[in-house]
């Protein structure tokens, strides 16, 4: 661990909302989402007024509406927030060239080298707000700690508008009264087994016996969930992100039953998904897909394959037979996703001494340049063509 909080979690607070009163002060101290208005739709962000009603982030906006009556919509405007987000993180790089963002919000910082020149971390946190709020108008929250685990949790708490210091000295005393859920990697699940053994704060979880944790939630988990609770997060910010993982997923206006129309969803994700694996010369192990049928059950499923790839076809026959290896066969679905995971760089798969993919490399490279030319509306897959009414 560090001897200082030199590294530092920036979160924008309720980035979406935030970036539309800029345009609508009328609304500011109002109940507030992000959101269309369509039982299908989800709120992308909620104003801390709406947050005290329950609404979240990821909520179906139907929901939302039933805990807040009165809550107002304004719809997404995805490229307003992609140029908000352009300037808050050239704020960044003015600061340290050691900048990770990890979503169109949020970014860890490394300013140990920037203290000569901009002073106390404390104080380059301070600075950095004000000039996002200069450049931008907008607030942010700053979490500072030795570890990026533990600048994470600080922002989350220092929330709204605010910054959270945690000396490393002190990062026990801040970490072990935290409930299990504050730990990466707790979910429903994981926490549901940790409390019935009587494990609730993130101390329970640094002072049980790593044998002990294992039986609880398995060798890997454990060794991860014992070295967070300890403080331990050998983790650097890395300048460069690599893509862990490429899906795209579709949520249909109206629960889809039908075998051909969910073929042809699979499809269509299927080639997105190629189409980026391919545009960042990656290849995937393993492929997945995510099912929400129309009760809200999600189920997912995975497959490793032979050989690592980034062809349509091989992508989307997998996907397809996995959805139908769930033997759900005309069951509503409300959600389905095709995912690309354990990636690896192109031609690097010391297995794949031939492939079967080779055929259809071509067609692949082909659409691939008629689309990097003339958009996507340029090529498409017979199946995807939709009939002229």
């Amino acid at each position: 661990m560090r001897e200082i909080a030199s590294i530092l979690h920036v979160d924008m607070d309720s980035f979406f909302v935030a970036v539309e009163l800029l345009e609508r002060p009328d609304l500011i101290g109002k109940p507030v989402a992000a959101a269309h208005d369509s039982p299908r739709s989800v709120v992308s962000s909620a104003s801390y007024e709406a947050r005290r009603f329950g609404v979240s982030s990821a909520m179906p906006v139907g929901r939302a509406k039933q805990l807040c009556p009165q809550l107002i919509l304004v719809p997404p405007a995805h490229e307003k927030y992609r140029e908000m987000s352009r300037r808050v993180m050239q704020v960044f790089t003015e600061f340290t060239p050691l900048v990770e963002p990890l979503s169109i919000d949020e970014a860890f910082l490394d300013v140990a080298g920037s203290v000569r020149l901009f002073g106390p971390p404390a104080d380059i946190a301070r600075q950095i707000r004000e000039r996002i709020r200069e450049r931008t108008g907008l607030p942010a929250s700053v979490g500072l700690a030795g570890t990026k685990f533990v600048a994470k949790l600080a922002s989350q708490r220092a929330k709204p508008d605010g910054v959270l210091e945690i000396p490393p000295a002190r990062t026990l005393e801040f970490l072990h009264p935290l409930p299990v859920e504050a730990v990466w990697g707790v979910g429903q699940a994981t926490s549901r087994a940790l409390r019935a053994r009587a494990l609730h704060t993130v101390g329970d979880i640094a002072r049980e016996p790593l044998d002990s944790l294992r039986r609880v939630v398995g060798d890997a988990t454990a060794r991860k969930l014992s070295s967070l609770a300890r403080g331990e997060d050998p983790r650097e910010v890395e300048t460069t992100r690599v893509e862990k993982s490429i899906g795209h997923e579709e949520t249909f206006a109206v629960d889809q039953g039908d075998p051909d129309v969910l073929s042809r969803e699979l499809l269509r994700l299927a080639t997105r998904t190629g189409e980026r694996l391919r545009a960042h010369r990656l290849e995937a192990r393993t492929i997945s897909i995510k099912v929400r049928w129309a009760n809200f059950d999600t189920v997912t499923r995975s497959r490793t394959l032979a050989e690592a790839t980034g062809g349509t076809q091989r992508i989307y026959h997998t996907a397809q037979e996995l959805f139908d290896a769930l033997g759900e066969r005309g069951r509503p679905v409300r959600l389905i996703g095709v995912r690309a995971e354990q990636l690896v760089p192109e031609g690097s798969d010391a297995a794949a001494l031939w492939s079967d993919d080779e055929d259809w490399k071509a067609v692949d490279q082909i659409m691939d340049q008629v689309r990097g030319r003339f958009g996507e509306s340029g090529v498409t897959s017979a199946r995807l063509m939709r009939p002229k009414e």
